[in-house]
């Protein structure tokens, strides 16, 4: 390869945001309330279904992961996007960037295995009430948590280590705020059909199957949903999936426009306008849908204040 003799280089620069000077500090202030804002709404929804019984419940384990996920994954790029702000230097070292970019396939990855867990869920229990403890026990649970975990490795580091093995020779600036995958395979001097080969076939099985399925739930949960001969019944449906279906629809939805929408000359700025929405937008929304549009999440929020509320008084 005609990259073996070039200069080899040891870290990236990250262009950033595409924003004027004058704008960064109002830009910095405006991410890192969104960023905190994700850390302590997230966290919120992980201890309430830690200290409330109620909520020991299939469901709300795998929002718990979820919510979990959501933290990571804004940790991910969100930090050094801050820190880059603050900084005259936006490098990334090489192997810094490689680990970058495992987590960040790896969170997005879980997040898109989780959502299909939460949507086998609800499928259950609207289309098999009776059946709904016996089908979705606790050890299915644990095991398609641990079996998303597992899966996301793999995928995660497959890619990872494709990229390992490609030369990265003379550009070495990133017109993102983070070590995208698509990004760093345009700047290789090395062959990159393997990647890209896989990147297509992974790219399918890891989004396109899960939307999929995601999409085959709510198709039977809907037919169901039409059988129930109460007003009452059909709106208590709707309600325990209203929620986790605007999650569906706000994470694919930018996916999808991100990855699948053809793309136009100002696409570098649509793929960090979108880039910006799945990743700091959307874990941020995550906490605020499932508590406002949620009962069980504001009777638990009501149950711990309660309980607080009793123990200062003693």
């Amino acid at each position: 390869m005609t990259g073996r003799n070039q200069t080899i280089i040891s870290d990236f620069l990250l262009l950033g945001l595409p924003i004027e000077p004058e704008q960064q500090n109002l830009f910095y202030a405006l991410f890192l309330a969104m960023y905190l804002t994700t850390i302590l709404g997230n966290l919120l929804i992980i201890f309430l279904i830690r200290l409330d019984s109620h909520l020991h419940t299939p469901m709300y384990l795998f929002l718990s992961s979820l919510s979990f996920s959501d933290i990571c994954f804004s940790s991910v790029t969100i930090p050094k996007l801050l820190q880059n702000m603050q900084s005259q230097v936006s490098s990334i070292p090489y192997a810094e960037c490689l680990t970058q970019m495992y987590f960040f396939l790896f969170f997005a990855d879980l997040e898109s295995f989780l959502l299909v867990a939460m949507a086998y869920d609800r499928y259950v229990a609207i289309c098999f009430p009776l059946r709904y403890t016996t089908i979705v026990s606790p050890k299915l649970c644990l095991s398609l948590v641990v079996l998303s975990w597992v899966l996301t490795t793999f995928h995660a580091m497959l890619h990872t280590l494709l990229m390992a093995r490609l030369c990265f020779c003379a550009d070495n600036v990133i017109p993102h705020f983070f070590c995208d995958m698509s990004a760093l395979l345009n700047l290789s001097c090395s062959d990159t059909r393997v990647n890209e080969l896989v990147i297509f076939i992974m790219g399918g099985l890891i989004l396109v199957v899960p939307f999929l399925l995601i999409i085959l739930s709510y198709a039977r949960i809907v037919s169901s949903i039409f059988n129930i001969p109460s007003a009452r019944g059909v709106h208590k449906a709707f309600s325990t999936c209203g929620s986790h279906l605007s999650v569906v629809l706000l994470f694919y939805g930018t996916v999808i426009g991100l990855y699948l929408c053809p793309s136009s000359s100002n696409s570098t700025v649509k793929e960090i306008v979108l880039g910006m929405m799945y990743t700091v937008v959307t874990p941020m929304l995550n906490p605020f849908i499932y508590s406002l549009r949620n009962r069980d999440i504001k009777g638990a929020l009501r149950r711990v204040f309660h309980k607080k509320k009793i123990l200062f008084s003693f």
